[in-house]
């Protein structure tokens, strides 16, 4: 155990480092990674110099493979390095000063790759895409293919004209880590081997954020969590193919939670035939579109604790024409829901806080200011065992639709306290016309429904 007098000696070393002059700063802060890289190879002393302007990509390449002959990491000092083409080899660990330590692309291909190799490990370098041309073979500026182990830490990823990074077929993970400016997505993983992507800075990216998709649908198990993703585009239009913040595809038993989701031209959080999903405690605001999506073919989904603040629709499981079934959604606030998307619908339209269909517990959740109905039960005949308990609906012209279309399943709706609904507390609805009068506990006059226990508040 070290003594009391060593840690203070420490201590005030590192107050001391704090306090130098910015040149010095930065000479120390090198010093210190070199430190915890004793027996590695150092770029400098193998003539790779910050700042030169000959392409300096065959003396990296040179270097990095034999590191990763001998297993030492490679340490870049602070400064701008204009390179193209690298691979990474089995064992590849390159490390450089955090903010500092640049790797620039210089074009004609792609900046890193690796593939069919055991592990990988990238730390504290900033990647620049600089804009330029990414060649065909490359689908991001980072590119990883059956890679067993990847580790991408403390390392910034800006100006892809693809994806920032992109992984086929790996497992690791993705860690502190920053990413802008990438013209497709900041982060695509295709048939992911239990990845984790934990408390990263996704923004400005032009057809998605954080992408986890398959091939073929089956077992994911990626876990994204902790991450803030703002201002995503849709650059390449859809009604949703693109413009979501953090979308699943095919990739079942995935973890999404506490995750910062903002401004994004469709979805936050959009998932699409994925089963066993689980959808916590994150936020969404000012969403295009569905600000929450379970959608398509998919089996369990649990959707709880999330705050959803401005969308055309709050949270939305749908698609039981297809298989979409099973779910519950439960404890969430949805708030500012509005009657205007970014397409014109076919089918039903925008200002649904909360919108569900089959197998599902609706259940202490609170929604307030849907400008259409606070929820919508069922569409046409898919509908089936629902059940709508002990939420607070408030401000929206109509409390509740349920459809009351034949072949329509059974649909409890108990204990709910609903406010401000002129146009009526709960409404039935043949598709989207409205039938009959407000529907009152008791005697509904359709088999398939059961209203018991509601009760009507003041705006």
């Amino acid at each position: 155990m070290p003594s009391r007098r060593s840690v203070m000696i420490g201590l005030g070393g590192l107050f001391a480092t704090a306090a130098l002059p910015g040149s010095l700063r930065l000479a120390s802060a090198q010093t210190l990674a070199m430190a915890e890289l004793r027996g590695g190879f150092d770029a400098a002393e193998a003539g790779i110099l910050p700042g030169a302007e000959d392409d300096q990509s065959a003396k990296l390449q040179d270097l990095i493979d034999r590191a990763a002959v001998m297993g030492q990491p490679v340490f870049l000092a602070a400064g701008t390095y204009e390179v193209a083409n690298l691979e990474l080899r089995d064992g590849s660990r390159i490390v450089g000063v955090p903010g500092l330590t640049r790797l620039v692309y210089r074009g004609d291909g792609h900046l890193i790759a690796a593939q069919d190799i055991r592990r990988l490990s990238l730390s504290g370098l900033t990647f620049d895409g600089a804009n330029r041309w990414l060649a065909d073979y490359t689908e991001g500026l980072l590119s990883f293919r059956s890679v067993d182990d990847v580790t991408i830490e403390a390392c910034e990823i800006t100006g892809s004209r693809k994806c920032g990074i992109y992984l086929a077929r790996c497992g690791g993970r993705i860690d502190t880590t920053r990413i802008s400016g990438a013209a497709e997505a900041g982060i695509w993983a295709i048939e992911g081997k239990a990845f984790s992507i934990r408390n990263n800075q996704i923004f400005d990216c032009g057809n998605g954020g954080i992408l986890v998709h398959r091939w073929t649908k089956g077992e994911d198990a990626t876990i994204i969590t902790g991450n803030r993703v703002a201002r995503i585009g849709a650059t390449n239009g859809g009604t949703g193919q693109y413009g979501n913040g953090i979308n699943i595809f095919r990739a079942d038993n995935v973890l999404v939670s506490q995750n910062h989701v903002s401004d994004c031209a469709f979805s936050a959080i959009r998932a699409n035939s994925a089963s066993n999903i689980t959808i916590s405690g994150n936020q969404g605001f000012r969403s295009g579109e569905t600000a929450i999506y379970a959608e398509f073919e998919f089996e369990g989904a649990v959707i709880t604790g999330n705050i959803i603040d401005g969308a055309a629709i709050g949270i939305s499981v749908a698609n039981f024409d297809h298989g979409g079934r099973l779910s519950t959604v439960s404890n969430n606030i949805v708030r500012r829901i509005v009657n205007k998307g970014p397409y014109v619908p076919t089918i039903s339209s925008f200002g649904f806080g909360i919108s569900v269909e089959a197998d599902t517990l609706v259940s202490g959740n609170l929604v307030e200011g849907a400008e259409t109905a606070a929820l919508a039960i069922g569409w046409g005949p898919y509908l089936r065992n629902v059940i709508v308990s002990d939420n607070i609906l408030r401000d929206s012209p109509e409390g509740m639709r349920v459809s009351v279309v034949e072949g329509a399943g059974k649909t409890v709706i108990r204990g709910n306290i609903v406010g401000g609904a002129e146009k009526g507390a709960i409404r039935g609805y043949r598709w989207k016309e409205r039938v009959g009068d407000e529907l009152l506990d008791g005697e509904t006059g359709y088999g398939h429904l059961i209203v018991t226990d509601n009760t009507r508040a003041a705006a």
